[in-house]
């Protein structure tokens, strides 16, 4: 698999667009619960949305009353959100060019793994409002510990040693969002940083699974015929634990406002 920050894999970063369809039909909403702490947070309706991708984020916080903004690296991605009513512009985020533009809230759904963190939060600062909000977050899926321990035995063996379910996600995604938190907490940009969390539940089956594995980032980092192995043994180990199972998933936000007085 690639190895640096994830952002500098623009492989894996542009290729979600290989199918927007299947994308958006297989990765899973955001919390009614997160959407409104999001929108009642923010000073405006103005929102910026990074990496819109399909425009599942931008869909929910337009139902919920915003004006939404989408800048997305891939065109695919973005027909396919125009399409479904979202206004997207394709650029890169730290290059993009806002034009004067300023907004309310910077979102950022599932994304800013894929963006250089000090040149993002340098950007967001930029086209964000005095007391605008930055808001984080992703959806983190925790299956049963024998469907992990499954999952993380089939990937050694296909990959070589490679296994992104050795420790549960969501304690890697606290680091993460920790991290993330520090370093905005040290930019004299914004205030303080708060976290929140939503817990939901859903249920499952091989085949569900089997269809959101290729729509990962990872899938184009893998080697030749590698996706056909995975799916080949993950699947028979699902079915072989009985083909559906409940996963649970953490929405995990981390948000920070703009200082009313920090310098554009």
């Amino acid at each position: 698999m690639s190895d640096g920050p994830l952002h500098t894999q623009r492989g894996m970063a542009e290729s979600f667009g290989a199918d927007p369809e299947r994308y958006d039909r297989v990765r899973p909403r955001y919390p009614d619960e997160l959407i409104s702490a999001i929108v009642n947070a923010s000073p405006g309706a103005d929102v910026l949305d990074v990496g819109t991708g399909t425009g599942i984020v931008a869909r929910q916080l337009i139902a919920a009353g915003c004006r939404v903004t989408g800048v997305d690296v891939d065109e695919r991605m973005a027909g396919f959100a125009r399409a479904h009513g979202v206004t997207v512009e394709v650029a890169q985020f730290e290059t993009w060019d806002a034009a004067g533009r300023s907004f309310d809230a910077v979102v950022a759904g599932q994304t800013w793994h894929w963006i250089d963190h000090e040149v993002g939060a340098a950007k967001a600062a930029s086209v964000l409002r005095a007391g605008g909000l930055l808001a984080l977050f992703w959806n983190v899926t925790t299956p049963p510990e024998n469907v992990r321990h499954a999952l993380s035995a089939v990937y050694r063996e296909v990959l070589g040693g490679y296994d992104p379910w050795a420790v549960p996600m969501v304690a890697a995604y606290d680091r993460h969002l920790d991290e993330i938190a520090t370093k905005l907490a040290a930019d004299d940009a914004f205030g303080d940083p708060w976290r929140l969390r939503y817990d939901w539940a859903r249920s499952c089956t091989t085949a569900e699974w089997l269809e959101q594995l290729e729509s990962g980032g990872d899938a184009a980092a893998m080697p030749a015929g590698a996706m056909g192995r995975l799916r080949a043994g993950i699947g028979d180990a699902l079915d072989g634990l009985g083909g559906t199972f409940a996963v649970d998933v953490a929405a995990m936000a981390v948000l920070a406002r703009r200082g009313e007085d920090a310098a554009r």
